[in-house]
């Protein structure tokens, strides 16, 4: 594997051996494998998150033993640790998405609920006036983050903070987040951004790209851990926000805004 791996591994806090070990360094290196050289890429193909196979595996296992020593000893206590199984497995959950081909649609970058829909009179990034539409994430909701738009990722930010309820206004600007800034690879360049925050429960932020990376739309590029928010932030100008406050969405197969200039948005297709 070693001999395989393409890209430089210096600076790193530990060796690169195979891609699981780029599980929470990915944003910090251009250490990849081809797909006919990573044997741990079955992984992508199995209906859970992979961000999640560690704590599935670590949380998952002890409570199916458990259930089962209590069925087979107490059984009307084997349902409450049977509940949890249920529910650990649930949330690590990462079914096949399959997004609108129509070009011009900006899709969900999550499952969840609209809280908020935002107009900010400007947005420093974006370079104009922008809106933000911010999605709850539930402890129900799959927590898998996708590309709302094909882009290119500009820039990162992460900002240590508090871990207040996700449904409360004051977390957007207390909690912990990571703030990613993308731009189109084509004319006429525009600019928007995404914000992954974490919640009172969730204490752990995934984010797999690195600045000069592209994304296509639908692709999937983290998650948040146990309950979170995230937000997208459009330009207000040429993008109209199609979802009201209250409505739930399915990341990565709901539209959430569309182009407002005929024939724009060609960019957006090559769902994954």
């Amino acid at each position: 594997m070693r001999r395989l791996r393409r890209g430089d591994p210096s600076g790193l806090p530990h060796e690169i051996l195979d891609s699981r070990d780029l599980k929470f360094l990915r944003n910090q290196t251009d250490c990849h494998w081809a797909p006919d050289d990573d044997p741990f890429r079955w992984r992508e193909r199995i209906p859970f998150a992979r961000w999640g196979l560690a704590e599935l595996q670590l949380m998952g296992w002890p409570l199916l033993a458990l259930t089962v020593a209590l069925a087979m000893r107490w059984w009307y206590l084997a349902p409450l640790s049977g509940a949890l199984l249920f529910l650990v497995v649930y949330f690590f959950r990462d079914p096949p998405r399959h997004g609108p081909q129509t070009p011009g649609q900006w899709i969900a970058p999550a499952d969840g609920k609209v809280t908020d829909i935002t107009p900010l009179d400007h947005d420093e990034f974006i370079g104009g006036p922008a809106v933000r539409i911010g999605i709850f994430l539930s402890l129900l909701n799959v927590h898998v983050n996708r590309a709302p738009w094909a882009a290119r990722v500009v820039r990162l930010r992460y900002s240590p903070g508090k871990f207040l309820s996700a449904l409360s206004p004051q977390c957007a600007i207390e909690n912990e987040y990571m703030w990613i800034g993308l731009e189109e690879d084509a004319p006429p360049y525009r600019r928007f951004a995404m914000r992954q925050i974490a919640g009172k429960v969730a204490r752990r932020i995934v984010c797999d790209l690195r600045p000069g990376r592209s994304v296509a739309r639908g692709e999937k590029f983290g998650m948040i851990k146990l309950g979170s928010r995230t937000e997208l932030f459009v330009p207000a100008d040429s993008v109209e926000v199609t979802v009201q406050v209250g409505q739930m969405l399915r990341g990565g197969v709901d539209v959430v805004a569309r182009d407002r200039g005929e024939g724009r948005g060609a960019r957006g297709e090559g769902l994954q």
